[in-house]
């Protein structure tokens, strides 16, 4: 366990054998949800935090996650989250909006980056210098760490949705198109917090309006950004 702790910050140390202090690792989760924000995450962790157990949030259990997120949020020098709208999704589209959050999220940590590991491709215009490593969150802490925080964070607020919008199973599926979650989509149409520029929802959407049972979509400002 002690080797796998040492190869997930072999990026973060020769980072900081080259001077640089707060290294952050970014990484985003809901790039392929049908509904729901898109949701990013920054963290910056300590030389000395326990690696043990910090590793690509979907290769833990949801227990480990919980256990994981609360060691990170409570020994971090800094972390911080970002969150992108189905409105802004369908506004922007998936990748622009990706960007702009993982640039979000390091702009708002509360200890300002030295550096920042990105996990698979680069982000323009981050406040300080970065890095895109393939499988960031496989072979790097900090990004492992982001994974987290930012699945943890999402699942939670999915689970809230949950309570409104009962039918769409958001607690289970996250709002992710599991065959349960498209059978609801073609009988009720999507809701406020659907990704109507995504292939399929956009047609609920017309489905669900010519037999009238469309969700209204005043309820959007209602369910949180």
């Amino acid at each position: 366990m002690a080797a796998l702790s040492e190869d997930l910050d072999r990026y973060e140390r020769l980072l900081r054998e080259q001077g640089f202090v707060h290294i952050a690792g970014t990484d985003e989760v809901g790039r392929g949800a049908l509904a729901g924000p898109l949701l990013a995450a920054a963290v910056i962790l300590p030389p000395d935090f326990d690696r043990t157990g910090i590793k690509d949030s979907k290769l833990l259990t949801e227990p480990q996650r919980e256990a994981a997120y609360a060691r990170i949020v409570a020994g971090a020098v800094a972390w911080s989250v970002a969150r992108a709208t189905p409105q802004r999704i369908d506004s922007y589209g998936l990748h622009r909006s990706n960007i702009s959050l993982l640039r979000r999220a390091v702009k708002g940590l509360p200890v300002p980056a030295d550096y920042a590991l990105t996990d698979g491709f680069p982000v323009p215009r981050m406040p300080c210098t970065s890095l895109a490593i393939k499988k960031g969150d496989a072979v790097a802490a900090s990004v492992a760490a982001a994974s987290i925080v930012a699945k943890v964070t999402r699942d939670r607020y999915m689970r809230r949705l949950h309570r409104r919008f009962r039918d769409f199973c958001f607690d289970t599926n996250k709002g992710y198109g599991t065959p349960e979650h498209w059978a609801a989509l073609d009988r009720l149409g999507p809701t406020p917090v659907h990704r109507l520029s995504f292939a399929g929802v956009g047609q609920a959407s017309l489905f669900a309006l010519e037999r009238g049972d469309l969700h209204d979509v005043g309820e959007a400002a209602s369910v949180g950004a």
